[in-house]
C-alpha cells in the first residue's frame, strides 16, 4: 500500500442560486481554504464552463469533489433547480484531474461535519448529547436538502436521499388550505403531490407569502413592494418579519419555520438520528431570532408519544456556510489516502 500525499484539492458547492469552488488543503479533519470563487449558476450553460473559468488561472489539481444540489447516481449528477447534467468521468478527461467524486449537497455538508468547531454551531436544544447513534442534516435553501449519517459503532458514514421531495402533509385547517393553494399552483392534477420542498424553501417562502396575502385579504404594501423589487424578495419577507414591520411576513415566517421544525421532526424519526439533528443551508442562519422563538422546536417535537424521543436529540444550527466546501474535500481526502 501507497500513502497518497495530498496537495491542494479542488472542492465546490453547487447550488440552484450560486456556485462556490475552493482550493484547499486537508489535514485530518481540519480544512484550510486557499483560493475560494463565488458564481451566479443561473448565469452559466454548463458546469463544466464555469469550472473551465476557474481554473482558467493554470492551477493543477488532482482531486476534485463536488457537491450538488441533485441526484447523483453512478458518477452523473442532474442539478435539480438547474438544467445541469454533471459527470465525473467526463469532468476527469476534460480538465486531467486524476480523482473526480460527485456527491449529493446535503451528503456533502455531512460529511463537513467534523470540520467544524463549537463557534460553527448554535445549539436549539442540548437533548442528551452523549448519547451515540444516527445524526441528519436538513438544509432550506434554494431547495430542500436532507441527509442521514449512519452510525456504525465507530465512525459516521453520511448518505443522501431526497426527503425534500417527499409530500407535505398538513397538519391543521390553514395548512390544508395551502395545500390546496400550492395544488392548484404546482399539482398536474390540481389535487395531486407537492412536495415539502414547495413550502420549506425559498422559492416555498414566497410561496407561503402569496398563500397568506390571499388567505387573509391583505395587499403587499407600497414600502416593501419597493423592497422585493430591489433585493431578494424572500429576504425582503423574512427582514420585515424580524423587524416586526408587516403582519403578513410576521405569519409567513411563523408559518414557514414551523413547517420547518415539523419537517426536522420527521427526518429525525425516519433517520432516528439519536446523535443529532443539524440544519444547515443559507436560510436558517439569517433568521435565528425566528428559529429561537420555539416555533421550530415545537413543531419538531409535536410527535405524540415520540415527543420524548425527539427532546433527547441535539438539535443544532450550522452557522459556517462553509460546511458544504468542508465536506467534498475532506471525502476526496480520504478516498485518496485508500487507494492502492
Amino acid at each position: 500500500m501507497r500513502h497518497i500525499k495530498m496537495g491542494s484539492i479542488l472542492t465546490g458547492d453547487i447550488g440552484g442560486t450560486k456556485t462556490r469552488l475552493a482550493l484547499v488543503e486537508v489535514n485530518g479533519s481540519d480544512v484550510v481554504i486557499l483560493h475560494e470563487l463565488s458564481y451566479p449558476s443561473q448565469r452559466y450553460d454548463t458546469f463544466e464552463t464555469l469550472l473551465s473559468e476557474f481554473l482558467s488561472s493554470g492551477n493543477h489539481v488532482d482531486d476534485a469533489t463536488f457537491g450538488i444540489a441533485g441526484q447523483v447516481q453512478n458518477g452523473v449528477a442532474q442539478a435539480t433547480n438547474l438544467p445541469w447534467r454533471i459527470d465525473a468521468a467526463a469532468l476527469r478527461q476534460r480538465f486531467g484531474f486524476l480523482r473526480c467524486h460527485l456527491l449529493n449537497d446535503l451528503e456533502a455538508t455531512a460529511y463537513g461535519l467534523p470540520a467544524l468547531g463549537d463557534a460553527d454551531l448554535l445549539t436549539l436544544q442540548a437533548g442528551a448529547p452523549e448519547v451515540l447513534g444516527n445524526a441528519a442534516v436538513i438544509a432550506a435553501g434554494t431547495g430542500l436538502g436532507e441527509a442521514g449519517l449512519y452510525w456504525d459503532g465507530q465512525s459516521y458514514r453520511p448518505f443522501a436521499t431526497e426527503g425534500g421531495h417527499a409530500t407535505f402533509s398538513p397538519r391543521n385547517t390553514l395548512e390544508f388550505a395551502l395545500l390546496r393553494h400550492l395544488q392548484q399552483r404546482h399539482s398536474e392534477n390540481m389535487r395531486g403531490h407537492v412536495s415539502w420542498e414547495r413550502v420549506v424553501s425559498g422559492m416555498g417562502l414566497l410561496d407561503l407569502y402569496a398563500f397568506l396575502l390571499d388567505y387573509r385579504h391583505a395587499s403587499t404594501p407600497v414600502w416593501l413592494a419597493e423592497e422585493m423589487r430591489n433585493i431578494d424578495a424572500a429576504a425582503a419577507i423574512s427582514a420585515a418579519a424580524l423587524a416586526n414591520s408587516d403582519a403578513v411576513c410576521v405569519e409567513t415566517m411563523q408559518l414557514f419555520v414551523s413547517l420547518y421544525g415539523a419537517e426536522a421532526g420527521n427526518l429525525a424519526l425516519k433517520v432516528m438520528s439519536r446523535g443529532g439533528l443539524y440544519i444547515g443551508g443559507g436560510i436558517a442562519p439569517k433568521i435565528l431570532p425566528l428559529l429561537q422563538t420555539g416555533d421550530f422546536l415545537n413543531a419538531f417535537l409535536d410527535k405524540g408519544r415520540m415527543r420524548p424521543l425527539l427532546a433527547a436529540m441535539p438539535v443544532k444550527v450550522i452557522l459556517n456556510d462553509r460546511a458544504a466546501l468542508y465536506g467534498p474535500a475532506l471525502f476526496a481526502a480520504h478516498h485518496a489516502e485508500k487507494i492502492v
